[in-house]
């Protein structure tokens, strides 16, 4: 009876690992998250400590949005068998919430385990531009543009960086060594928006031009050409920029203020108290306070033009 019992204890831990191995594949093989997800738990059920089952669970949780379910397997992994991986994924998901210092500690961990993790280091500098450590960001940066000189979001990112700097011949070359890299609808409109926000009004303009021709559905890109137009005093052109804007979005309360000030601009008051008006009933609740320019501090206009902005609407308004 003694020699039964003890081969009954054998052969189920056996049997066990052996479905928590059929369950593993059939997971790895599921293209639906939820289903990998409870292959998975059947998996940890049968073999808790099987590490493999708990990272590709916290792929499938971080894919679905539960980032909370996902950071608690990676620690799990990571309390007992640590793994650049681990730290990397968890990181992404501490990013995803928005956990910007802890997604850079798990980084820096990932990094430790293993210094030529190039995806580990652009997340870092990623998360060191977010928490406006911007030389930071450079330096990470650049360690990896002088590994891998060939990807145009690194010289992307970095441009950013420098902006925040106000290094902004470095940040234009970036942008524009982007463009030589990978010219596209992006790197031009990177490159315009850079241009615009340092009032190279002309510059800009022909970037949105050039992002256009590569998309011409990229509706940012007629905004903010619309803006150029603008501020160069081409009102016509600007109209046109900023009503095609709001044929992909007729919410848009920025090309709307852009509409009533180059309507304001052309004299045409009726018009820009018009888009005016729009434009504060999709920002402003309280119609009942007096309107002033306050109301649009979330806006590009005041906070990216606000002079021009605050000068044109406080005549408008007086109206």
């Amino acid at each position: 009876m003694k020699k039964i019992v003890i081969l009954i204890l054998v052969i189920l831990p056996m049997l066990c690992i052996g479905q928590a191995k059929k369950l593993y594949r059939q997971a790895n093989r599921a293209t639906d998250d939820k289903q990998k997800i409870e292959l998975l738990n059947q998996v940890i059920a049968l073999e808790p400590k099987h590490f493999d089952a708990y990272f590709y669970r916290g792929i499938a949780k971080n894919n679905l949005g539960d980032y909370h379910g996902a950071i608690l397997d990676y620690t799990k992994i990571i309390i007992y068998k640590p793994d650049a991986d681990s730290y990397f994924n968890r990181g992404n998901s501490k990013y995803n919430l928005q956990d910007y210092l802890g997604a850079k500690i798990d980084y820096e961990n990932a990094l430790k385990l293993d210094p030529q993790f190039i995806d580990a280091q652009y997340n870092l500098a990623n998360t060191k531009y977010y928490l406006e450590d911007y030389i930071g960001a450079v330096i990470d940066l650049t360690k990896i543009i002088d590994v891998v000189p060939s990807e145009y979001k690194f010289y992307t990112q970095r441009a950013h960086a420098l902006l925040a700097l106000e290094k902004y011949k470095l940040a234009l070359k970036d942008f524009s060594l982007a463009i030589l890299i990978n010219p596209n609808t992006e790197t031009y409109y990177n490159r315009g928006v850079a241009h615009l926000n340092i009032n190279y009004y002309k510059q800009a303009k022909i970037d949105f031009d050039k992002s256009l021709d590569f998309d011409a559905n990229n509706a940012s890109s007629y905004f903010f050409r619309g803006t150029s137009h603008l501020l160069l005093g081409e009102y016509i052109e600007a109209i046109s920029d900023f009503k095609a804007t709001l044929k992909y979005n007729a919410s848009d309360y920025e090309a709307l203020l852009g509409l009533a000030l180059t309507h304001y601009k052309l004299n045409d008051l009726k018009n820009a108290k018009l888009n005016l008006k729009k434009a504060e009933n999709l920002l402003y609740a309280d119609t009942n306070k007096p309107l002033t320019v306050e109301a649009f501090a979330n806006t590009y206009w005041y906070k990216n033009q606000f002079y021009f902005f605050k000068q044109n609407f406080n005549a408008l308004n007086k109206i």
